[in-house]
């Protein structure tokens, strides 16, 4: 949270302005604030004024700087760029213009001058609650400040947004004795290829998502009713950070609402396709007992008769805690098997998936950031039976994935920091050196055909989940890189200094090469949601490289420097690439990025 002020990594804590965001807005909104930082604001509707900038996981919000009202700037879907520009303020005097960061953020907003083609009760026109010392023209949209839960409603859905009610996110009750049809066994349980395959969060197929002309014509008849704004801040603090915190936020948010269009993405998450208003049927998962009352937690198809009295959701802290507390004892029991490890981790991953307050349990916990570095590691020594190796694969995958989920969206928990950089980074150092795989790893039983087929499966979902978590750490540390102030070491440059003498970092990286001339030079089909974020986030590991290490720039240019030529072609990204993902434009920029860097003459 922006209110917590540790190593450096956030400014000054304000209680006043900190005190005003409680009382003016829920609760959702008020958890999910990242930082707030005074900055001059110039704006179509705001001339040059000393304003708090305030940014949560998705949008902007503004505040005069002794807070009366909170307004709705923008949201970070409607992002199209944001650019330093090197000026110096001709309204600003002495030392402010001279260290003042001019930062564009252009984006678009509604036309008031078009009309708009969604029928009426769409959800389009968001409702405004004035703040309790607020006039109306002074408004927080789509915020409701009497609201104490945490609700999903059908504009944030088609939004892309994610409000989630607490009490949904724990998918079954602290134990393995009641089990979780929707958990994947592991592959020494059922290794049949389509078992194995559904693991996979990456390769969904695009006819899965809208249709690609419904999706066209309403995305045209959107952009008939936008145009392009911009918002301008001048930070004056030698020491602001609202640059990279824009950034990220809004890489944050572009994925997290691409993946929200893929059918696969929004299961998982715990959102319907249908309005919350029809979703009028439930199953009782579980049940639990807390202060000596039976509390029933219904998710699924079949109607509570009978139990609507108790059927309740577990929505507050206390409670998740005490249930995530739970699952952190069973998980770091001794002589735990394989699969009721991987059913726990597998637990872990969804109750994180439907609710960010996990993460902040999660780096709060002293204990389960090393043991997932340590089954990461164990897990690929030598020695190990070979019957098992299959299995120790899919459960590593499964690591990997969670740790890249406590990544995200987490650079404003202060403990993060602290357990990253523990004894100079040696966990850090253990997960990186553990995290790069040979890409070529053979598996046992690779001469019958259909387990073949699997291993290589499981291979291929290892290596996608390990290069999403590898995005993170790059995101990390040239947050780091850019900002010498924070007085850390985990720069980009570590990172590539670490792993420069691993046996499997050239064939690792050039695997990640070659996937992305794979899906560029393949059919001009769309991708899906999940490989788009996928493709965004290799580009950005590959730009990492190109950039920061000089030998690992000379292995990309001159092993891939044909293929990018002759089979990456730029002109057909608007057919892979289509218009309504949210990552679309982003991932664009960074493919031409990427593209000239390669093709460039040392």
């Amino acid at each position: 949270m922006a209110r917590t002020s540790a190593d450096g990594l956030l400014r000054q804590n304000n209680s006043k302005l900190d005190s005003f965001l409680k009382r003016n807005t829920s609760r959702d909104v008020y958890e999910r604030i990242r930082v707030y930082e005074p900055c001059v604001v110039v704006s179509g509707s705001v001339k040059k004024v000393f304003m708090h900038v305030i940014l949560s996981d998705e949008r902007v919000y503004l505040s005069e700087y002794h807070p009366r009202a909170l307004r709705e700037a923008l949201s970070f879907r409607h992002i199209k760029s944001i650019e330093l520009i090197n000026d110096l303020p001709d309204f600003l005097s002495g030392q402010d213009r001279e260290r003042s960061l001019h930062i564009r953020v252009v984006h678009t907003t509604k036309n008031p001058g078009k009309k708009s083609s969604r029928p009426k009760g769409s959800g389009q026109n968001k409702p405004s609650f004035p703040g309790r010392n607020s006039s109306a023209r002074h408004s927080l949209e789509g915020v409701s400040p009497e609201s104490s839960s945490w609700r999903i409603s059908p504009t944030s859905m088609s939004d892309g947004g994610l409000e989630e009610e607490e009490g949904s996110i724990i998918p079954k009750r602290r134990s393995a004795s009641c089990p979780n049809s929707d958990v994947l066994a592991l592959a020494v349980f059922n290794t049949s290829p389509a078992h194995s395959s559904s693991s996979s969060d990456q390769r969904e197929s695009p006819s899965a998502s809208v249709p690609t002309a419904l999706m066209r014509r309403t995305t045209t008849e959107e952009q008939e009713e936008e145009k392009e704004e911009e918002l301008h801040l001048y930070a004056v603090s030698p020491s602001s950070r609202i640059y990279l915190h824009l950034q990220s936020s809004w890489s944050s948010c572009i994925i997290r609402s691409t993946l929200m269009l893929d059918p696969v993405y929004r299961k998982r998450c715990g959102v319907s396709s249908s309005s919350p208003q029809k979703q009028k049927y439930h199953r009782i998962r579980y049940c639990i007992f807390l202060s000596e009352q039976l509390v029933f937690i219904c998710v699924g198809s079949v109607k509570c008769t009978g139990y609507e009295s108790v059927c309740v959701c577990v929505s507050s802290w206390e409670r998740t805690c005490h249930l995530f507390s739970q699952l952190s004892g069973e998980l770091l029991q001794e002589d735990v098997g394989l699969e009721s490890l991987y059913l726990l981790l597998q637990e872990l991953h969804t109750a994180t998936n439907r609710n960010p307050t996990i993460k902040k349990l999660f780096w709060r916990s002293p204990d389960l950031y090393p043991f997932l570095v340590k089954t990461l590691a164990e897990s690929f020594q030598s020695g190990q039976e070979a019957v098992h190796t299959a299995d120790r694969l899919l459960l590593c995958t499964l690591v990997v994935q969670i740790l890249s989920l406590m990544f995200r969206e987490t650079e404003m928990e202060a403990t993060r920091l602290s357990m990253l950089t523990a004894k100079q980074g040696a966990l850090t150092e253990n997960m990186l050196l553990a995290l790069v795989r040979d890409p070529d790893l053979q598996l046992p039983d690779s001469t019958n055909g259909s387990k073949s087929s699997v291993n290589k499966r499981l291979q291929a979902d290892y290596l996608d989940a390990a290069s999403a978590l590898l995005f993170e750490m790059v995101v990390l540390c040239q947050e780091a890189s850019c900002t010498p102030a924070l007085g850390h070491f985990l720069t980009i440059g570590w990172v590539f200094r670490l792993l420069k003498p691993h046996p499997f970092l050239l064939p690792f990286v050039g695997y990640q090469a070659q996937q992305v001339v794979r899906l560029l030079s393949g059919p001009q089909d769309p991708l899906s949601p999940s490989q788009a974020v996928l493709l965004y986030q290799r580009c950005r590991v590959l730009l990492a490289c190109l950039q920061h290490s000089t030998c690992l720039s000379k292995y990309i240019r001159t092993g891939f420097k044909e293929e990018f030529r002759y089979y990456v072609k730029m002109s057909g990204l608007e057919d892979k690439l289509p218009h309504h993902y949210p990552i679309s434009q982003p991932a664009r920029r960074l493919l031409s990025q990427l593209h000239s860097l390669v093709l460039q003459k040392p």
